[in-house]
């Protein structure tokens, strides 16, 4: 509205502009070169209006015969540019769908109608990696390493492509050279603190890692600092105390839960006298993360101490966090050395009932050195083989006495978590079987009281070692050969250490142990019974309990208890 009003106002002023000279006519001469011209006014106008109108128009003319061939190319290269663009666009999409075959022939268009394009250069770097063309993806990546715009691409790509043939050298030197080129790249960065961690360069690593801490989030910088100031502290443990002992120290400020911080911190303290700031450390490490390497410390703490000193020291410990088993298992171990059985017993009670595998052994340990009862202590042996697993360091699948700070099989830092082994992937043990109330005695097949360590002879009828288990001292004779009979002798094997232990690789499921086979034996009958019967489980159980089998038969047909052995319970009969 605005427009048309000014339009109107500017044509009203020509209007009256015009009709202003019609009415004052006048009369204009030119005298030249002896010529006179007279004219009146409005036709002079006229005349300088047509001259200026002729002179823009040869002007134009003229001008666009001087830029004609200037014009023509710019649109020729815009038209070309356009089909390269084009190509380039349909290449991408053939990518994206997994068409090499097109990909590459899109790319070599692209080649030919927009050479120079950094695009052009990405789409042939992509087509060759897709048609697995590995010598051509990396020419096409070394060219985009010459431009300044595409500097940083073409290093990821040779890094890529180094890393794809097992080329760690190459890979390394290309992120240091993208480091070099822009510090704020993440791939290299990390790249970078990878190979400073695998050649174990822990001041490198923390290098490389201050390059990323504006890439990382400061709970993550804060551990895998902590992480990298503790390998560097254990290295120079030997040879530079006192740096260690500072390094240790912020480790344990930037991650309190970091274990083997805070026990290297506390040892070395300890060692310098300073022994109440490296029993708070150690406690305050213990609150947040119960672990045995901290126990021990706490009790090492008090250099020169006794055995009931040290007991004294972890029960302490112990009774900050007392839901946690680690507090009691540190008793009991403590308990051992100083020759208290009974206080070993009483810390362990609470877990004897499905024990871990630590459990367990302490519990075979107690009875081997209080009263020397060899077959109570073989017993808790054969129950840890296949009692619940306890943590261990753990990571990528292998397990480790220790904790290292990087993994041994990915490289990756802080992988080494204390864990139960294959616990992500659902390795839980089975229910254990035990005796209903009520239950008659006869209907479990008992442990014998005691192992004997000699081989039984071969049985010259089966061709075959015959059972390891040695007679019966209820029926006089051999316990014969059974399913049963199998599973104890495949638990009076030897224990494997934790760290010799294969871990099922990544993604792979652990087997179900499935029932054995039993002989075709008569049920009882219920109504004669007054035992109720046993529903078998889909897989064996993991921890019978002492003196128990999980059966729920006597397949065998042995007799029940003396009055001298040890009830299915684990307990003497009355």
């Amino acid at each position: 509205m605005i427009r048309v009003a000014l339009f109107l106002i500017f044509v009203g002023a020509l209007a009256l502009g015009v009709a202003w000279f019609a009415d004052r006519p006048g009369d204009i001469a030119i005298t030249w070169l002896g010529y006179r011209i007279e004219t009146s006014l409005m036709v002079a106008l006229a005349a300088l209006a047509a001259v200026v109108v002729v002179a823009i128009v040869l002007w134009s003319l003229l001008r666009f015969l001087l830029r004609s061939p200037e014009q023509v190319s710019l649109f020729i290269r815009n038209r070309r540019a356009m089909k390269g663009h084009n190509a380039i666009s349909r290449g991408l999409i053939a990518i994206g769908s997994g068409d090499a075959h097109k990909a590459r022939r899109a790319a070599a268009e692209a080649h030919r109608l927009a050479p120079n394009d950094s695009l052009t250069l990405l789409l042939t770097a992509q087509a060759a990696q897709l048609a697995g063309d590995a010598p051509d993806a990396e020419r096409a990546f070394r060219t985009m390493t010459q431009r300044d715009d595409t500097r940083l691409l073409g290093l990821r790509g040779l890094f890529i492509e180094a890393q794809r043939r097992g080329d760690g050298e190459t890979a390394q030197r290309v992120a240091e050279e993208a480091v070099q080129t822009s510090s704020g790249v993440h791939w290299a960065s990390q790249a970078v603190l990878d190979a400073r961690c695998a050649s174990q360069d822990w001041a490198g690593a923390l290098a490389a890692l201050e390059r990323m801490k504006g890439d990382l989030d400061k709970a993550d910088y804060r551990r895998q600092r902590a992480v990298l100031l503790t390998a560097r502290a254990q290295t120079l443990a030997e040879t530079d105390r006192d740096t260690s002992r500072d390094l240790a120290r912020e480790a344990v400020k930037l991650a309190p839960a970091l274990v083997p911080a805070a026990v290297l911190a506390g040892r070395q303290l300890a060692e310098a006298g300073e022994r109440r700031k490296a029993s708070r450390m150690l406690e305050a490490a213990w609150r947040v993360h119960p672990h045995p390497d901290l126990a021990d410390a706490y009790a090492d703490a008090r250099l020169g101490a006794s055995a009931r000193e040290r007991l004294e020291r972890v029960q302490a410990l112990a009774a900050k966090t007392p839901a946690e088993i680690e507090g009691a298992l540190a008793v009991a171990r403590a308990a051992i050395d100083a020759r208290d059985f009974t206080l070993a017993r009483r810390a362990l009670e609470p877990y004897v009932a499905a024990p871990t595998q630590r459990v367990a052994a302490l519990m075979a340990d107690i009875e081997d050195q209080d009263g020397g009862d060899a077959g109570r202590a073989r017993q808790w042996l054969a129950r840890a083989m296949t009692a619940r697993p306890d943590p261990v360091w753990t990571a990528d699948g292998v397990i480790s006495d220790r904790w290292l700070p990087v993994s041994p099989v990915t490289g990756k830092l802080d992988a080494f978590q204390w864990k139960v082994p294959l616990e992500e992937i659902g390795g839980r043990p089975g229910p254990v079987i035990e005796m209903a109330p009520g239950a008659a005695p006869a209907e479990l097949v008992p442990l014998p009281p005691a192992i004997d360590d000699e081989p039984s002879e071969p049985d010259p009828d089966e061709g075959q070692p015959a059972s390891s288990l040695p007679a019966s001292p209820i029926q006089g004779s051999p316990i014969p050969a059974s399913p049963l009979a199998a599973e104890l002798a495949a638990a009076s094997a030897p224990a494997p250490k934790p760290s010799e232990v294969p871990a099922a690789a990544p993604g792979q499921t652990v087997p179900e142990a499935r029932e054995p086979s039993k002989p075709d034996v008569a049920k009882p009958d219920p109504a004669k019974s007054a035992a109720p019967v046993v529903i078998p489980l889909v897989h064996a159980p993991d921890d019978p309990g002492i003196g128990g089998t999980g059966v729920e038969d006597n397949p065998e047909g042995l007799a029940a208890p003396a009055a001298s052995g040890w009830s299915g319970n684990g307990r003497r009969p009355d």
